[in-house]
């Protein structure tokens, strides 16, 4: 159900309904499955009120959508920035119930946050937020109920003070909160998983589609946008692999590394990041053989010759005409680190490359090559449903075999029901995978639960 002056929702309802009709045509019964997956079970929206520096009141709009809880409990990050709607975080919601279904743990879908922005906040104004925040939120989550996780604005330092709130205000202490700190009940990986797991994740792509432009290959370029926890992560995997990262991106602008970025450079610039800094402000200092800042640009279109592209920044943040410049500079693979990164008009363009055949691009969607954060951080609730903690390589192995399953179901599924006819040089649509298999394990578990029939 699309309400007025939804844009994004209805953008992830279109794509899944787009990826779902041959499907649907082979199945018409699930068509009332679609009917009722696209409402939200629940919406919660409330008044936050918290105190400035200056001891002046201020106030901002709280959310929580519960979309889905087939199963298992509610899951999705808390986001804080002043671009929050009911819309950006219904289209959250939603591609979070399929992507956790992708992931083979027992997670339901939900998001929730808040327009507040924590950039040039103190940390005392933080902490009255976040208080005033979990003082509603509280009532309506739970280590059984609704396990919400960090996300764009909410870091280590938010969800300590969310904690913090919801332990004196419930009087326990659960796993209803993941990305907590190691020392009280975190789990190792979860702050890389994200980005790792997206590296993991194209790592089959290209054994299948391009092993020539293999990551352990300097050969290799990739171009990432953002420059926050994901990208960092992807960024120091790719290096760590042995392929070169040529770009990072913020707000602001795009910085090119005209030789690749070193792990030095990107560990610089993530405790920049940390203290709110810009990547303008970071390549002042460095020399401009090395790198090439260009102000209000993203990266698609700065780099003449790119094997593999990684948005990890926000939604919508490839455009159509930004798709034919990175397929005109040769790109391979487009694998989504941020949620919803293509617009349609962009996807529309990798797709009809994938079908041209050998050498076209292949695309793998957010809630497929992503999953690995909300992944990691259901291991982190199995981890303190048991009071116990996994060493990283054990987790870290734990993500490798998820990334590695949710690719084989994406795979397969798009091999069934994409409608295509498919040649040894065309190959599967991710796309229509990842949304075909998640929808079907998500209205498998309603209809057994009554909730469609």
């Amino acid at each position: 159900m699309v309400l007025p002056n939804e844009p994004e929702y209805e953008q992830a309802l279109n794509e899944l309904k787009h990826s779902l009709s041959y499907f649907l045509s082979q199945n018409p019964v699930y068509e009332k499955a679609l009917q009722v997956v696209q409402v939200p079970e629940r919406v919660v929206q409330f008044r936050v009120v918290w105190e400035d520096d200056q001891g002046v009141a201020q106030v901002n709009r709280g959310f929580r959508v519960q979309y889905n809880s087939a199963l298992g409990p509610y899951k999705g990050g808390l986001r804080l920035h002043p671009s929050v709607n009911l819309s950006i975080l219904k289209f959250l919601g939603f591609e979070q119930t399929f992507k956790n279904a992708l992931t083979g743990l027992s997670m339901g879908g939900g998001k929730g946050g808040s327009d507040f922005d924590p950039k040039g906040k103190s940390d005392s104004e933080i902490r009255r937020f976040c208080v005033s925040f979990m003082t509603e939120l509280f009532r309506h989550i739970g280590q059984d109920t609704d396990v919400p996780a960090g996300d764009i604005g909410t870091g280590a330092r938010e969800i300590g003070f969310l904690f913090g709130a919801y332990k004196k205000l419930k009087n326990e202490f659960v796993g209803m909160l993941t990305g907590k700190g190691l020392n009280w009940g975190g789990s190792f990986i979860r702050p890389e998983a994200t980005g790792y797991g997206l590296i993991y994740y194209v790592e089959h792509m290209i054994a299948r589609a391009c092993p020539e432009y293999s990551l352990t290959k300097p050969t290799t370029l990739v171009a990432i946008s953002g420059s926050g926890n994901v990208s960092q992560y992807t960024a120091l995997k790719v290096i760590e692999l042995g392929a070169t990262v040529k770009s990072l991106s913020d707000s602001q602008g795009s910085l090119i590394a005209i030789e690749g970025y070193t792990k030095e450079d990107i560990l610089s610039i993530g405790q920049l990041k940390l203290k709110g800094g810009s990547l303008e402000s970071w390549a002042s200092k460095q020399s401009t053989e090395k790198f090439a800042y260009y102000a209000g640009k993203r990266p698609w279109t700065l780099l003449s010759e790119v094997h593999h592209a990684l948005p990890g920044a926000t939604q919508n943040e490839v455009s159509g005409e930004e798709a034919e410049a990175l397929v005109k500079a040769g790109v391979r693979i487009v694998a989504e680190g941020s949620n919803m990164g293509c617009t349609e008009e962009a996807i529309e363009v990798f797709e009809a490359s994938r079908k041209t055949g050998a050498g076209g691009v292949w695309y793998a969607p957010g809630k497929a090559s992503n999953c690995g954060g909300v992944a990691v951080s259901g291991l982190e609730m199995a981890q303190n449903s048991q009071r116990l903690a996994w060493s990283t390589q054990e987790v870290d192995q734990k993500l490798k075999d998820i990334m590695a399953d949710c690719y084989q179901t994406c795979l397969s599924a798009g091999t069934k029901w994409s409608g295509e006819n498919l040649t040894d040089d065309v190959l599967p649509s991710l796309l229509s995978g990842a949304n075909v298999a998640g929808f079907i394990k998500v209205a498998d578990a309603m209809k057994e639960h009554g909730d469609w029939w």
